[in-house]
């Protein structure tokens, strides 16, 4: 898991440059500083957000050990799986689709995309959608209006965590510094001690403004930027069923609508024209060879 490596090459990188300067573990190693640094940080996270907030940022920690959830093998899947219902929706009429939309579960087509059929947030979207169509009730313009608001509200939830853990990260070096200044306060009330001793305790104190920087820097915020990742990506997910569904209602080809999915993910994920082509001529021909849409 790359955020695993990455913590390990900020430990090693650190650890090692000290070890080269001669510098002792042991000296590091201050319960009491960082007592004070992680229990404000925490104290601080508490204070400000309530409980749903709270909730939705430890349940963010189970998403951390995926990795490429949305990869170009999943985008692909995705635009397949919307061919594939959009053409029978085309052939047949938008009301053969219904029993898919309906029941999930047990449609032919739905399984044979299992990536995207375990996927609730996707399902969810592209279902409804799909339902509000075959109703055939609501203008274009005003499903396109309530994708654009669901895919904003989901983006407002979907980032509490990582404004949660950036204020918490960005925090850390505040709270690093009220541990050295401590520290100070209580060597220079200890100046009857000596020199060597009242060196002892500043150089102690100071340790609480490197760990305050070293968690926000090296592991906090490192953590809110990836959780900010995994939104982008989903939010991407999102954004191609609502292109490709608006071009699929102004009249598009699934082909065509498809094509216009493509276009709104990431470059770097992106299959090209030609791989999307081959992709669902291969899908087409698999629909026509089975007899199913």
């Amino acid at each position: 898991m790359l955020i695993l490596l990455g913590y390990l090459v900020v430990i090693a990188s650190i650890g090692g440059g000290y070890t080269l300067v001669g510098g002792h573990f042991g000296a590091l190693f201050q319960p009491s500083e960082i007592l004070m640094i992680v229990g404000a940080a925490v104290g601080a996270f508490i204070a400000a957000n309530n409980g749903k907030a709270i909730k939705a940022t430890l349940r963010t920690f189970s998403k951390l050990k995926r990795t490429n959830k949305y990869n170009k093998t999943m985008y692909m899947e995705l635009m397949a799986l919307q061919y594939r219902l959009l053409a029978k929706a085309r052939r047949d009429g938008m009301l053969a689709i219904e029993r898919d939309i309906d029941a999930p579960e047990d449609s032919a087509i739905f399984a044979d995309y299992p990536k995207i059929a375990n996927d609730p947030l996707i399902m969810a979207f592209i279902t409804d959608y799909l339902r509000l169509m075959v109703s055939g009730n609501m203008d274009p313009f005003e499903i396109d209006a309530l994708m654009e608001h669901e895919i904003d509200t989901f983006q407002h939830e979907a980032e509490i965590p990582v404004h949660s853990l950036h204020s918490v990260g960005d925090g850390l070096p505040a709270f690093g510094i009220v541990a050295a200044v401590m520290g100070v306060v209580h060597a220079l009330g200890a100046a009857d001690q000596g020199a060597a001793a009242m060196g002892q305790m500043i150089a102690q104190a100071l340790v609480g403004t490197f760990l305050g920087i070293l968690l926000a820097y090296g592991f906090v915020l490192p953590v809110s930027q990836r959780l900010q990742l995994q939104v982008t990506e989903a939010i991407k997910m999102l954004q191609c069923v609502r292109v490709t569904l608006m071009a699929s209602l102004n009249g598009m080809a699934p082909q065509l609508a498809v094509e216009f999915g493509r276009k709104a993910l990431f470059i770097a994920e992106r299959p090209s024209f030609t791989e999307l082509e081959e992709h669902v001529r291969a899908e087409g021909s698999a629909t026509r060879g089975t007899g199913t849409g």
